[in-house]
């Protein structure tokens, strides 16, 4: 068990009064919620739980009931009782950040968690970020290279835009954001590993940090054993370090895997709080979350940088029409998804030119571009629409000029599509690619 000592003993964000102020005891619990006498404090304030052993777990103060205080506890495996000692810290609502979080990983709490030394960070930040009126955001107008061929040609993303990517599981997320980690032209990557399996964390850490990729990426790492709250804190902490270096004249990549998970952890807390799950069991509070999130990233403002930013979306049994899909697909500037079927047939990334989109694409590319990439997408929806025919053999070669056409270019549309996950395609070399194909 991680007892609140070492969590506060390493974090920067939590300072302890010598005095505290305000002290409680627990009245309730029911494994996630402490009910405790109230005490006026704000919601977000760090709380010290008294714990049946002597040690102490940390919390936090999600709500307030019958004139009680509601604490979501850090840790699940918390051995609290009952009239166990509560007492408020003195918290700001800001974090640390600096270029010294270049490099390294760390978890929820800003805590080094790659067995380097101590981080030194000065700088603040507040963790629900700083809001931009719309109106003086920077249009976006130049192209980020992404250093995946088919995004860059087909679905060209411009800097500041946000997109989701959209698929089931097993179909090669996990591939596609390393690979754009390592090969974008952003000057700063900031990437949030949400809920993912611990497992996969450390092999997605020792893949991308290389000599090269360290020197820019900085990475926020919450496995799914976590409580639901700490989980919400890493995707916020990763979002305000991406937010720190655009407000620095930084193009920043955040990536953030996975929405989905995040979502999850939101609606725990929520149901735990007593909301009523209105929409495929999500309550309310999990479908205003996803927008304000992603709301913060985007283009910044005169003089700043950007933050392009990739949210992968699990589309549960493969529906694309879940919830949380149907939510993010509404607010982001484009979507990228995933099919099963190809990544069956080994073609990788698994990108799905029919369904897939950026909104973005056709202002910040020129006409040449544009139209070739029409030209693509239209023959890779023929040959889809007509390859049962061709394989029954309902079809002749000649009676149709679109599908014969569609026909011949499919090798090399696959070849267009497919990519190593140590191949770098840059957005020059993807364009003139795309150009050849006629």
């Amino acid at each position: 068990m991680i007892v609140g000592n070492q969590i506060l003993s390493n974090s920067e964000d939590i300072k302890i009064s010598k005095n505290t102020s305000y002290r409680s005891k627990i009245s309730k619990f029911d494994g996630k919620i402490v009910e405790c006498d109230s005490f006026p404090s704000p919601i977000g304030t760090i709380c010290k739980i008294q714990c049946n052993d002597e040690n102490f777990v940390t919390g936090e103060i999600i709500g307030f009931k019958e004139n009680k205080n509601l604490i979501a506890v850090h840790d699940q495996n918390a051995n609290l009782v009952l009239g166990s000692k509560v007492d408020a810290l003195n918290t700001s609502n800001n974090i640390y950040v600096g270029e010294n979080l270049l490099g390294r990983v760390i978890d929820s709490f800003g805590n080094p968690i790659d067995n380097k030394k101590k981080l030194s960070l000065s700088e603040k930040w507040p963790l629900n970020g700083k809001p931009i009126n719309p109106m003086q955001r920077e249009p976006i107008s130049q192209p980020l290279d992404v250093g995946i061929r088919a995004i860059n040609s087909l679905f060209t993303v411009g800097r500041g835009q946000r997109l989701g990517i959209i698929a089931g599981s097993g179909v090669g997320k996990s591939i596609l954001l390393g690979m754009m980690t390592k090969f974008t032209s952003a000057d700063i990557v900031v990437v949030a590993l949400i809920g993912e399996r611990g497992r996969e964390l450390g092999n997605f850490v020792s893949e991308i940090l290389n000599e090269t990729t360290k020197k820019r990426t900085v990475i926020v790492a919450v496995p799914a054993d976590k409580s639901p709250l700490l989980r919400i804190k890493g995707a916020e902490r990763a979002t305000s370090i991406a937010e720190y270096f655009r407000s620095t004249g930084k193009n920043v990549l955040l990536i953030m895997d996975s929405l989905t998970r995040i979502a999850h952890a939101k609606r725990e807390v929520g149901l735990a709080l007593g909301e009523q799950p209105t929409s495929k069991g999500y309550p309310p509070s999990v479908i205003s979350m996803i927008p304000n999130l992603i709301e913060r990233t985007g283009a910044g403002g005169e003089n700043e940088g950007s933050i392009t930013s990739f949210y992968t979306i699990l589309a549960d049994s493969d529906d694309t029409n879940d919830p949380v899909v149907d939510t993010a697909r509404a607010i982001l500037d484009g979507h990228i998804v995933l099919s099963r079927e190809f990544a069956q047939l080994g073609i990788f990334p698994a990108i799905d030119l029919n369904q897939s989109l950026s909104r973005v694409m056709n202002s910040i590319i020129n006409d040449e571009h544009k139209k070739k990439a029409e030209f693509i997408k239209k023959m890779f929806s023929i040959y889809q629409e007509n390859k049962d025919l061709v394989l029954m053999g309902g079809y002749t070669q000649g009676q149709n000029e679109e599908i014969d056409k569609a026909l011949e270019l499919w090798p090399r549309i696959c070849e267009l599509i497919k990519q190593d996950l140590r191949e770098k395609a840059s957005f020059d070399e993807s364009i003139n690619k795309l150009k050849k194909m006629n």
